[in-house]
């Protein structure tokens, strides 16, 4: 098939204006044996990313560009990527070159050996600040618990994905996408390579609190309901320590004849029906979360513009 591409390298941009002719220019490097494509989506960028990426689709033709609207998120931006991908594989990789173009045919040779996924884990130490650090450590330790993530493997945003993943998770119509949620909804045929974690190339990261707890948010409510069992595990729990605290009362007035303050009936009380009405609303909410996710309509993105 003289149309087939091998690779569609998926980049969401934010803020990137002067850096993607470089990166172009290494991956166009790192692929030369390869046919393959590039499709940067600009996420809402405040600065000139949109006009730089325009002059570079007139000077290549493996170059994709989407513009969406306005800024939904990266997650978002990489799901309008996947959507017009044509590659057999799809890596999806940050836009500020501390994920080496070179590192792609690592990841292409391991996910070739039969696996459907393979994440770019890197050394010890990472190119970021202490605070992404951590931040990063927890939401490893959440996606454990909520999405069920292998503890080996790094839930890097550089990976590799196989054409049967691509297909299943761009059915997804959800307005708050999670894409490694909806990679181990998909498939567990994952593995990982170490590779090297870069400085960025010019300017300073667009990392900070309200991002991390987006990514918290994601692992906690976008793809478990988990956390709602957890409340109503939590009110069942409370209703006990208050029920037996009233038996251990009662007792101790049946049998010693020791008098009750009012104050200790009252404390019983507002933790028994205090903790069964935390039961009841994590039920409820189960239920009523489920049928929000499966009713809102909001867009997962907007496309105001395409170039090729």
């Amino acid at each position: 098939m003289p149309n087939r591409v091998e690779i569609s390298v998926v980049i969401p941009v934010y803020n990137s204006e002067d850096i993607l002719s470089e990166l172009v220019r290494q991956i166009d490097n790192a692929l030369t044996e390869y046919k393959y494509e590039i499709i940067f989506v600009n996420d809402g960028s405040l600065d000139n990313s949109w006009q730089t990426i325009e002059k570079i689709t007139t000077k290549s033709k493996s170059v994709i560009a989407i513009c969406l609207s306005k800024n939904f998120g990266q997650d978002n931006a990489i799901m309008a990527g996947l959507g017009l991908s044509k590659g057999d594989y799809a890596v999806i990789m940050d836009d500020d070159l501390q994920h080496s173009p070179y590192d792609i045919t690592a990841l292409l040779d391991r996910v070739k050996e039969g696996y459907d996924v393979c994440y770019a884990n890197y050394s010890w130490h990472r190119k970021q600040s202490i605070l992404k650090n951590i931040g990063s450590i927890v939401n490893a330790k959440q996606a454990e618990y909520f999405i069920g993530k292998p503890s080996k493997i790094y839930l890097s945003p550089f990976k590799i994905i196989s054409r049967i993943v691509i297909d299943s998770i761009v059915d997804y119509i959800g307005p708050y996408p999670y894409v490694d949620g909806l990679i181990f909804q998909v498939t567990d045929s994952i593995s990982q390579v170490t590779v090297q974690h870069h400085q960025r190339h010019k300017g300073h990261g667009n990392y900070n609190i309200k991002k991390s707890l987006s990514v918290f948010l994601k692992h906690t409510t976008g793809f478990s309901v988990t956390p709602l069992r957890l409340a109503s595990l939590v009110g069942l729990l409370i209703a006990a320590v208050g029920f037996l605290t009233g038996l251990f009362y009662i007792a101790q007035y049946l049998y010693s004849d020791t008098v009750l303050e009012g104050w200790t009936t009252l404390v019983v009380l507002q933790l028994f029906i205090g903790g069964l009405i935390i039961m009841f609303l994590g039920l409820i909410g189960e239920y009523l979360g489920r049928a929000y996710l499966s009713i809102n309509h909001k867009p997962q993105f907007v496309i105001k513009k395409i170039l090729s």
